[in-house]
C-alpha cells in the first residue's frame, strides 16, 4: 500500500512534461515516418494549448475531486454492493474509467456540439507528440464530467482515477509520437492495448477512419463494440480538410473554432485517396 501511495503522489504535470521532453527529443534524433516544415511554430501553438489546459485543469480538478470524494463518502455506485478485494476493485476501476472514456470519446464524434470542441484535437495536420496537448479547455468539462459519472455509476474512487491517469498519460503521449513503430507491436500488444499506429488511424483525414479506434488504453473496447479499424500508417493523411490552412492551425483560431460553424465532411462526401476500411484482424 505504501508503494502504491508513493506512485499516486507523483505530480501528473511534471510527469507529462518529462514524457514530452523524452519523446519530442526522440522525434528530433530518430528516423520518423514523415517530415514537416515550421516545426518550431507547430510546437509553439501546441504548447499554448498545454498552458491553457494546465490552467483549466487546476480549477476543474478541484470540482472533480470534491464530487468523487462526496460520492465515495456516501458509498454511491455498484462496486459498493460487492465484496471484491481492494486490488480487484482498483483494476476494475482503471478498466471502467477507460471504458467510460471510450464511450465519451465516441459520443464527441456523434454530437455536433461536442464535435465542435473535440475537432480541435483532430485539426492537427502534422501530428507529433505535442499533438497530445492540442485540446480545447472546454473539452475538460466533457471528459472530466464523464469521470464523475463513471464514479457515480460504478462506485469508483479517487485512487483508481489517479492510477488511471498515471497509466493514461504515457499511453496518450506515446500514441501521438512521430516515430517508426514496428508492425510486430501492433500484432502483439495491439490485440489488447492502443498502439501509436492504431491511434494514428483515428487521426486520419478520412472520416471512415476518424470515427474508429476511440480507445485510450485498451483497444479491446473498439474490438468489442465494433469500432476497430486498421490502416497502414504510411497511407494516412492527418488532420481535417476544413483546417488544412496555416491560419487555421494557430492557437487563437483553434480556441475560437468551436464557435464557428464549419461543415463536417461525411464519409459519403469524402473524396481523398485513402482506401475504405480494411478487414479487422
Amino acid at each position: 500500500m505504501e508503494k502504491l501511495q508513493i506512485l499516486l503522489d507523483i505530480n501528473g504535470n511534471y510527469f507529462t512534461i518529462i514524457l514530452l521532453v523524452v519523446f519530442y527529443t526522440m522525434e528530433q534524433v530518430l528516423s520518423t515516418p514523415f517530415k514537416f516544415n515550421k516545426r518550431p511554430l507547430h510546437f509553439f501553438h501546441n504548447f499554448l494549448f498545454f498552458v491553457s489546459v494546465f490552467i483549466a485543469t487546476y480549477f476543474f480538478s478541484m470540482f472533480q475531486v470534491s464530487s468523487i470524494d462526496w460520492l465515495n463518502q456516501n458509498e454511491i455506485g455498484l462496486l459498493y454492493l460487492s465484496n471484491f478485494p481492494f486490488w480487484l476493485k482498483l483494476l476494475l476501476g482503471i478498466a471502467l474509467f477507460d471504458m467510460t472514456t471510450y464511450w465519451c470519446h465516441r459520443i464527441t464524434h456523434k454530437v455536433p456540439l461536442l464535435w465542435r470542441i473535440h475537432r480541435v484535437h483532430h485539426s492537427d495536420t502534422t501530428m507529433d507528440s505535442t499533438t497530445y496537448f492540442r485540446i480545447h479547455p472546454l473539452e475538460l468539462l466533457v471528459f472530466g464530467n464523464a469521470n464523475i459519472l463513471a464514479a457515480a455509476i460504478f462506485g469508483l474512487d479517487l485512487m483508481a482515477l489517479t492510477l488511471y491517469f498515471l497509466i493514461l498519460i504515457p499511453f496518450a503521449v506515446f500514441e501521438h509520437t512521430n516515430l517508426h513503430i514496428p508492425n510486430w507491436v501492433d500484432t502483439t500488444f495491439g490485440w489488447i492495448f492502443v498502439t501509436p499506429n492504431l491511434h494514428k488511424v483515428h487521426h486520419s483525414q478520412d472520416r471512415h477512419f476518424t470515427d474508429s479506434n476511440f480507445s485510450d488504453i485498451f483497444i479491446v473496447w473498439d474490438r468489442i463494440f465494433g469500432t476497430y479499424k486498421y490502416h497502414p500508417v504510411n497511407k494516412i493523411r492527418y488532420g481535417l480538410k476544413d483546417f488544412d490552412e496555416d491560419k487555421k492551425q494557430t492557437f487563437l483560431y483553434q480556441i475560437k473554432s468551436p464557435f464557428i460553424n464549419i461543415h463536417r465532411i461525411s464519409p459519403e462526401e469524402s473524396d481523398n485517396s485513402e482506401q475504405k476500411p480494411e478487414s479487422t484482424r
